[in-house]
């Protein structure tokens, strides 16, 4: 997926037109909420990505939860930090299972966490 495409469908996913978000290369998208005026966006992102993105099995870090997009395509996975998201679309896995997708999604956010290759600033600051 291109970086204007992971940026139109965080576009849609995100709610709250005062969010300003980070896309990082796999796909996680780190949501800050309340930035500072003077915050660099990208590096306040990378490195909550850098703390929250690696997996580490059996610990919070391994655990994820599965949202269906509705409208879809697609859907979100969630970890151990609230705004720590990352898109997983259907032509990534073959099935659908809650399982699969979140397996999937985690392990882009794994790279994406060791990674931390920024695509994208949406900055919503006033």
């Amino acid at each position: 997926m291109s970086e204007h495409e992971l940026a139109g469908v965080w576009r849609r996913v995100v709610r709250g037109d005062s969010k300003s978000w980070v896309v990082f290369a796999h796909g996680t998208c780190v949501v800050l909420p309340a930035p500072g005026a003077a915050d660099d966006l990208a590096q306040r992102a990378t490195d909550i990505l850098r703390e929250y993105g690696p997996v580490h099995a059996g610990s919070p870090a391994g655990d994820f939860g599965t949202i269906t997009l509705d409208p879809g395509p697609g859907w979100v996975v969630w970890g151990h930090h609230n705004d720590v998201l990352t898109y997983v679309g259907p032509d990534e896995v073959t099935d659908g299972t809650d399982l699969v997708v979140g397996l999937h999604g985690r392990s882009k956010r794994d790279r994406d966490g060791h990674d931390l290759a920024v695509v994208h600033v949406e900055d919503k600051r006033g």
